[in-house]
């Protein structure tokens, strides 16, 4: 395999606090949750809530969600990467793959002073999120540029805005819910849970609703289950503006006492597996649907390493790599 040019590829997620404790949740959370890209409230206003409230009260309460799903080789966002990360470099054995996270350990400036160590030309970013919103993968692009900024001699960059009507992402999707049918039978209802953002965030132009809707639509279409079937929510509220509705939680209260005793859950919008999808979805939302009268739940784990995943990625980052 021979390369016109001297690629890097850098693979870049949310973040994940580096332990489940309250100091590194802590750390975590502040780093977050001061990005204006997340939050837009005004800083003279938000940054005394931030500290003064937030932070004191909410970082004990969510390092013990993290330590309900913290995995033996730990953060599971984090290792699930990692092992994207491992099993790409199988496929571009000559490519150098880092990892980084907008937030938190590993540094997206630590990755990509490896990759220009290496002498790359050519920076390929792939921000693991398949549907676009500013407050994820705009972010990221944010970060890339304030770290371009300091550096002499900067790659050319190719950017992956999101993969959310790609035919392997969807086939992807596809393969693992028929997986779950197969094995546990068809539910009463399946829904795809997306994370939420303020409704404001897409009413002053970002196209997050969009995308969620474009998967959705295609999903819907390529799977062989009743489109009336098919529910599509928003889940991970955390201010007390309006959010993009329908809420998850709300919806999966609600469902047992409209005689749906059997559901199956599934989040699209995450690559890998997560506080948001082990915790709250498989935890969290699986009391309210019990809670409330029903009988089945199984969540669908994200695509993670799987063959597809992987595959997708491959095709994705072979659209820009010229190979001889």
């Amino acid at each position: 395999m021979v390369l016109e040019n001297k690629y890097g590829i850098l693979l870049v997620n949310l973040g994940t606090p580096e332990a489940p404790t309250t100091s590194a949740t802590k750390r975590y959370l502040a780093e977050f949750l001061s990005d204006s890209r997340v939050i837009d409230v005004f800083r003279i206003i938000w940054k005394p809530i931030l500290y003064g409230v937030i932070l004191p009260y909410r970082s004990s309460k969510i390092a013990k969600l993290y330590q309900s799903i913290w995995m033996q080789e730990g953060s599971p966002l984090l290792i699930y990467v990692l092992r994207q990360k491992n099993r790409l470099s199988e496929w571009f054995p000559e490519i150098p793959i880092e990892i980084g996270m907008t937030y938190g350990a590993p540094l997206l400036k630590h990755a990509i002073e490896k990759l220009i160590n290496q002498g790359i030309t050519e920076l390929i970013v792939l921000p693991l999120y398949p549907q676009y919103s500013s407050t994820t993968t705009g972010a990221v692009y944010d970060s890339i540029f304030s770290i371009f900024r300091k550096i002499r001699t900067i790659p050319s960059l190719h950017f992956i805005r999101s993969y959310a009507a790609h035919p392997a992402y969807i086939q992807g999707l596809v393969n693992s819910i028929k997986k779950s049918f197969s094995e546990y039978g068809e539910p009463d209802r399946l829904i795809l849970s997306f994370h939420g953002i303020p409704k404001r965030y897409i009413d002053s132009g970002d196209i997050y609703a969009q995308e969620c809707e474009k998967t959705t639509l295609l999903l819907k279409t390529a799977l062989n289950f009743p489109k009336e079937r098919v529910l599509m929510t928003y889940q991970s509220r955390f201010t007390c503006e309006a959010w993009l509705s329908p809420y998850t939680n709300k919806i999966i209260q609600t469902l047992p006492s409209q005689g749906v005793k059997s559901i199956q859950v599934i989040c699209p919008g995450f690559s890998a597996d997560c506080l948001e999808t082990l915790e709250e979805i498989n935890q969290q939302n699986r009391y309210y649907f019990k809670n409330n009268g029903g009988e089945f739940y199984h969540y669908i784990p994200a695509l993670n390493d799987s063959d597809d995943n992987i595959n997708l990625f491959r095709l994705i980052l072979k659209r820009i790599i010229s190979i001889d």
